[in-house]
């Protein structure tokens, strides 16, 4: 996430888990003299992180793991640096950087013509050019606005027919007799994955694993559709936006890009900026054994897990978003990592 931006979710939901919730989000600002900013700013959120992890795991190795296979005590994993040694289980828990999603389109452009939201840890080197921003998810939406304030061009365009903006959730923006009302169906404080209901039939991961796939998807897609948080929509009104509409053809032109679009219209900008999100391929890890990624059973390249995250190899467990497949697209935000740890841990100790 480039620097100015801010987490869609709330404060309320965007504490990494912890068993006795001490190591929570607020004691990290009150520990640090920050203010209660709302939405939260990114760099609270990884100055956060970097104090949940001295906290909770100060001796944290931070070698690259090049390579993971299978064998008689369970894995042989082997560091980047050489060292080798067995482990009796894994758990991959290794984010989603690798899985960021650029249509095939624009594969053959040079980053400086043509990029993915993701490389991006500062816009400002794109100010005053005229970018195309793709999308219409948080990340394409944010983008967009931080482009404009540090004084780009700006246009979105984006397939869908118009921008879904998330009603703010949050326990702020409800009235204390609704919060009251509402408090025994509204078990999660999410305001990350739509309406509370919504919210409260994925908090149970092994009932959404034996839903009907048919109710699996329709969960899925409405938690997930791409939207942008309400506090955006204010920084949004100047920018252009075409909806409806996708790139049909892009041809370098000197050093800009010539835009066919499917409305019928031309396009000559300097920069596009792909808020196409990312699709999971655990197959793509790296260090992963030709035998293990065999061994795998995938859907749609997520793995198929069994309670407690493990694999169809024994022993060999996958968190967050990869996990989303079959446990609910609450495993794709940072509210999911309390019930995930305790999933993980309770197997684990079994």
């Amino acid at each position: 996430m480039p620097r100015g931006m801010f987490l869609r979710s709330g404060a309320h939901a965007s504490n990494l888990g912890d068993p006795e919730n001490r190591l929570n989000l607020a004691r990290y600002r009150e520990g640090h003299g920050l203010p209660a900013a709302k939405p939260v700013p990114i760099e609270h959120f990884v100055g956060y992180g970097h104090w949940f992890q001295q906290q909770a795991v100060p001796d944290l190795d931070r070698r690259t793991v090049s390579h993971l296979a299978p064998n008689a005590r369970g894995f042989h994993v082997r560091t980047a640096d050489g060292e080798e040694f067995h482990a009796r289980r894994v758990v991959v828990a290794t984010g989603i950087s690798l899985f960021a999603h650029r249509p095939r389109e624009f594969d053959n452009f040079p980053r400086g013509l043509v990029s993915h939201s993701f490389d991006h840890a500062d816009v400002r080197p794109l100010a005053g050019k005229r970018v195309v921003v793709v999308g219409a998810g948080q990340s394409a939406l944010e983008s967009a606005a931080l482009l404009h304030e540090v004084g780009a061009q700006v246009e979105i365009i984006a397939r869908a027919a118009g921008t879904y903006m998330l009603p703010d959730f949050s326990p702020g923006a409800l009235s204390k007799s609704l919060r009251h009302f509402l408090s025994p169906i509204a078990r999660p404080p999410f305001d990350i994955m739509g309406p509370r209901f919504l919210s409260w039939l994925l908090a149970w991961p092994r009932m959404y694993r034996y839903a009907p796939r048919a109710v699996q998807n329709f969960l899925t897609a409405r938690a997930v559709r791409p939207a942008g948080a309400s506090w955006l929509t204010g920084r949004l009104a100047p920018i252009r936006m075409t909806t409806g509409c996708r790139i049909l053809e892009a041809n370098v032109t000197g050093s800009q890009l010539r835009l066919r679009l499917s409305d019928g219209t031309d396009r000559m900008v300097d920069h596009i900026l792909l808020g196409t999100g990312y699709r999971v391929d655990v197959k793509r890890y790296g260090f992963l054994s030709a035998e293990l990624r065999q061994a795998l059973h995938t859907r749609d390249g997520y793995p198929v897990l069994k309670v407690g995250f493990e694999s169809s190899v024994p022993g060999l467990h996958f968190m967050g978003t990869p996990s989303a497949a079959t446990f609910g697209p609450l495993y794709r935000f940072v509210v999911g990592s309390k019930y995930a740890a305790r999933e993980l841990s309770a197997s684990l100790s079994a």
